[in-house]
């Protein structure tokens, strides 16, 4: 079963947010609610849900492998 909410965790300010995650394409940008700053995926990482998510993106879920494979 895919989880499509994820709770993404600022590594700026600690602020965590619940998010839908995509199903067809990789976020690869996400602007913190709180302080604004823009997150990226870290090195190795396909999207903002696979670096800072409570949970992978559906597709790393589905396949275990990244969207951009």
């Amino acid at each position: 079963m895919i989880v499509y909410e994820s709770l993404l965790t600022c590594p700026e300010c600690g602020f965590q947010h619940k998010e839908i995650m995509p199903d067809n394409y990789c976020q690869w940008f996400y602007e913190c609610v709180q302080c604004h700053k823009v997150l990226k995926p870290l090195s190795g990482d396909c999207c903002v849900f696979c670096s800072y998510g409570s949970v992978n993106c559906p597709p790393v879920q589905a396949n275990g492998t990244c969207c951009t494979d």
